[in-house]
C-alpha cells in the first residue's frame, strides 16, 4: 500500500517533520532530553533541484548562541563557522568591518501622521538596544558605529491607518553606512512600518521593534537596491501579551542581502509572524536567516518564506531556527521554506531547525522544499490552450503571490507583481 504524504514525513532527531504537525514519539510533558538529542543527532539534509546537497549536522542550541554589545565577542568571520557557512564574506567586508558611516552615503525620508512620535536615540537612551540584542558580527559593528537611532513611536490606543514609511536611498556604491532604526507601539497601537530600500551603498542596518500589550504591528522591509548594493541587517521584535505582530521581508535587488528576522515574546498570548518573498537573478546572493524564540507560554508563530532563482550563479540561502523552551508550555509554532528553481546553474539552500524543550505543546514543525516547475501544473494548463510561455508565468506568480498577499498595502502589493513580472521578463517567460 501506498503511503500517504504524512506518512512519509521525514524523519529528524525522532521527530516527525513535512507538510503537516508534529508528532513527538514518547515524549514526556517534561522534555528537557529532547532538545539536546535534536543538537546531537543524525546529520540530515533537505534534498532539492539546486540545492546544496552537503550533509548538514546539529551544532548545539540557539539558546546558546553569543549575543552582546562588546566587539571583541565577535571575531571576524572566516567562513568556517556555522552562521557564515553560506555567506560570500569577501562581498560582505566594506559592512562587517570595524568603520564608521563615511560621510553621508545614504538619506532618509520619514513620512508620518502628527501622531506619531519621530526623534532619535542616543547609544543608551531606552527603548534603544532593549530589544535587540546583536547576534553576529555585522549587528555589533553596526549598532556601535549608529550614535544616534531613528526612532519612530506609535501612542497606546491609536490606530494609523497611512503606513508609516521610512525611505532610505543610497547615493554611492561601496560607501559604508551604519544605520538603527526603533520602531516602538505603545499599548493596543495598530500600525504599518514600511522600510524600503533603494540605491547603491554598503549598508548595515538594526531594525528593533517593542510591541506592547495588544498592539497589532505589520513591518514590511522592502530591498530594492540597485544590483551593486551590499545589505546585511539584523531585525529583532519583542512581542507584548495578546499581541499581533507580523514582518514581510521582500528582497529583489542587491548584489548580497543577508537579514537576520528574529522575534521573542514579553508575555503570554501573543501571535508572531514572518514572510519572506526572495528573487534571485545571476550574480546574486539573497539569504535570509529567521529565528523564533518561543520563550513564554500559550504563544503562536508561523514562517513562511518562498524564493525564485534564475540564471547561472543565482544563489539563495534560508535558515530557519525554531526553539521552544521548557517554559513554553501550550506553544504552537511552524515554519515553511519553499524555493522554486527556473533555470541551471541556481542553487538555494534551506536550513531548517526546530528545538523542543518541552513536550507540552499544541504543535510544532517544519517543512523545506526546492524544486523546478511542476509539470502537472503547466500541463493543466497548457491543456486548456494556454500558451507554454504564458503557463510558466502563472505557475511562478502564483507560487509567489501568497507572500505578496500577506502584504496588505495595495500600492506595494501592485508594485511588487510589476517588479515580478520584469524578472520574468529577464528570464524569458
Amino acid at each position: 500500500m501506498t503511503n500517504t504524504p504524512a506518512e512519509q514525513a521525514e524523519k529528524v532527531a525522532g521527530v516527525e517533520v513535512g507538510e503537516r504537525r508534529i508528532s513527538i514519539p514518547g515524549m514526556s510533558e517534561e522534555g528537557e532530553n529532547l532538545a539536546a538529542q535534536t543538537n546531537t543527532a543524525a546529520d540530515h539534509s533537505h534534498g532539492g533541484v539546486g540545492e546544496s546537497k552537503e550533509i548538514t549536522a546539529g551544532i548545539g542550541s540557539r539558546a546558546k548562541r553569543h549575543i552582546g554589545f562588546d566587539v571583541e565577542g565577535f571575531p571576524e568571520p572566516n567562513g568556517r563557522e556555522e552562521e557564515w557557512r553560506f555567506t560570500p564574506l569577501k562581498k560582505l567586508a566594506p559592512v562587517i568591518t570595524d568603520a564608521a558611516t563615511e560621510g553621508e552615503p545614504v538619506s532618509y525620508e520619514v513620512t508620518a501622521p502628527e501622531n506619531v512620535t519621530v526623534s532619535s536615540l542616543g547609544q543608551d537612551a531606552a527603548p534603544r538596544n532593549t530589544v535587540l540584542h546583536p547576534a553576529d558580527r555585522a549587528a555589533v559593528v553596526g549598532s556601535k558605529n549608529t550614535a544616534e537611532a531613528l526612532h519612530l513611536k506609535v501612542p497606546a490606543d491609536a490606530e494609523v491607518t497611512e503606513p508609516i514609511r521610512v525611505d532610505i536611498t543610497g547615493a554611492e556604491s561601496g560607501k559604508r553606512a551604519n544605520s538603527h532604526i526603533v520602531l516602538e507601539a505603545e499599548s493596543h497601537a495598530k500600525a504599518v512600518f514600511v522600510l524600503e530600500h533603494r540605491g547603491s551603498a554598503a549598508f548595515n542596518g538594526n531594525v528593533e521593534v517593542k510591541v506592547a500589550d495588544g498592539a497589532d504591528i505589520k513591518v514590511i522591509s522592502l530591498q530594492r537596491w540597485n544590483d551593486d548594493a551590499i545589505h546585511v541587517g539584523q531585525h529583532d521584535a519583542e512581542v507584548g501579551r495578546d499581541a499581533k505582530y507580523k514582518h514581510v521581508a521582500v528582497t529583489l535587488g542587491g548584489e548580497v542581502v543577508r537579514l537576520n528576522a528574529n522575534f521573542r515574546y514579553a508575555a503570554e498570548g501573543g501571535e508572531a509572524e514572518m514572510y519572506g518573498l526572495y528573487f534571485a537573478d545571476s550574480g546574486q546572493h539573497l539569504e535570509h536567516r529567521t529565528f523564533v524564540d518561543h520563550n513564554a507560554p500559550r504563544n503562536a508563530s508561523n514562517v513562511l518564506y518562498k524564493g525564485a532563482l534564475q540564471g547561472e550563479s543565482a544563489r539563495t540561502v534560508w535558515v530557519g531556527d525554531v526553539l521552544i523552551r521548557k517554559a513554553a508550555e501550550g506553544t504552537d509554532s511552524y515554519e515553511k521554506n519553499q524555493n522554486l528553481v527556473l533555470t541551471d546553474g541556481a542553487r538555494a539552500d534551506s536550513v531548517p531547525n526546530l528545538e523542543i524543550e518541552t513536550g507540552v505543546i499544541e504543535g510544532a514543525g517544519h517543512a523545506s522544499s526546492t524544486g523546478r516547475f511542476d509539470e502537472n501544473h503547466l500541463f493543466y494548463l497548457m491543456a486548456r490552450g494556454i500558451p507554454e510561455k504564458e503557463a510558466r508565468q502563472l505557475v511562478v506568480r502564483g507560487f509567489l503571490n501568497e507572500i505578496i498577499q500577506k502584504i496588505g498595502v495595495d500600492s506595494i502589493e501592485e508594485s511588487l507583481q510589476e517588479d515580478l513580472e520584469n524578472e520574468l521578463e529577464i528570464a524569458g517567460y
